[in-house]
């Protein structure tokens, strides 16, 4: 597989363009994505085999992954754990109970371990939609939640998130730099328009197989939308639940106030991927007026506005 990239690589007439946390990334099925992430998709796409009970999460990156994760973990394995001081949640972080496809299953070829996960398997991915495997996409009934988040809070989490993991030896991550980038739609996963208008395309034509949602929206009546997504994923809260308080538990537990505070997200550490803390800054709405200038802002709504038009979905 790793010669077939290289050969892959080699093979096209431009350099790539300069990553904010590797040197360079290239663009595969119309979006940008590091070399070794061309791997694993390819990979995914030629050897995964979804059940018709799975889970798929998929985000923008920095859009509430974290959240959605364990917001969906605490609903599917509620009868698991009853009692919420035994929820794996409170000592685990949620990228650990909740493997990324192409950074934790299928990366650097290891023989794949999601047949270890519980029914109904849960796993997450920031892949596009058009590069998804056909088995997700029309050959099983897994479902498929996404979330998304307004572009310039989204930029503005992602800015801080990539300076912390990019190496030394390729300078600092600069705000203007970057932001021209984003708006070429050439980071890691972009562009940011076209991956949510793939997913919003399919929840509007297979309602049953695609939940869109919006991290301002769930910010806004999490209780709501935690009772939408369990609808979604064939496990609905009961009326004797509700009045038990077990959504009102799992809303706690799961928000990310808690999850920030919790020791295991304080201090603990992800094998690949750095400090759990880098994965909690701020997760607020509307931050992005404390870094973006006036002109920045404007740029990028007009841009979204544009991207946007006439499909229906708007921020």
């Amino acid at each position: 597989m790793a010669s077939f990239v290289v050969r892959w690589l080699g093979s096209r007439s431009d350099t790539g363009q300069k990553g904010w946390r590797t040197a360079h990334i290239y663009q595969y099925q119309g979006f940008w994505v590091a070399a070794k992430l061309i791997e694993s998709i390819i990979d995914i796409q030629r050897n995964f085999q979804p059940l018709n009970t799975d889970i798929l999460l998929v985000t923008t990156p920095k859009s509430g992954t974290v959240w959605l994760k364990a917001l969906a973990f605490a609903i599917v394995n509620r009868n698991r754990y009853p009692l919420i001081s035994q929820n794996p949640l409170l000592n685990t972080n949620p990228h650990d109970l909740v493997p990324f496809l192409e950074y934790g299953v299928f990366i650097n070829n290891q023989i794949p371990y999601i047949s270890t996960l519980p029914s109904p398997r849960l796993y997450a991915s920031h892949i596009p939609y058009t590069s998804l495997p056909e088995s997700i996409k029309n050959t099983t009934d897994c479902r498929i939640v996404y979330l998304c988040r307004n572009p310039k809070d989204m930029f503005v989490s992602l800015l801080h998130f990539m300076g912390k993991l990019r190496p030394e030896n390729l300078g600092p991550l600069l705000l203007e730099q970057a932001f021209e980038s984003f708006c070429m739609g050439a980071y890691e996963f972009g562009p940011y328009w076209d991956h949510m208008l793939g997913f919003w395309k399919e929840s509007l034509e297979k309602p049953e197989k695609v939940l869109f949602l919006k991290y301002e929206e769930l910010k806004e009546d999490t209780n709501l939308n935690l009772k939408r997504i369990a609808q979604f994923l064939g496990c609905p809260f009961t009326v004797k639940e509700d009045e038990d308080g077990v959504v009102d538990e799992i809303l706690e537990m799961s928000s990310f106030e808690s999850l920030k505070n919790l020791e295991v997200n304080k201090t603990g550490k992800l094998m690949a991927r750095g400090d759990n803390a880098v994965f909690f800054r701020k997760g607020k709405v509307g931050d992005w007026v404390n870094q973006l200038s006036p002109e920045m802002a404007e740029q990028l709504d007009k841009l979204t506005e544009e991207k946007l038009c006439g499909s229906g979905l708007s921020f």
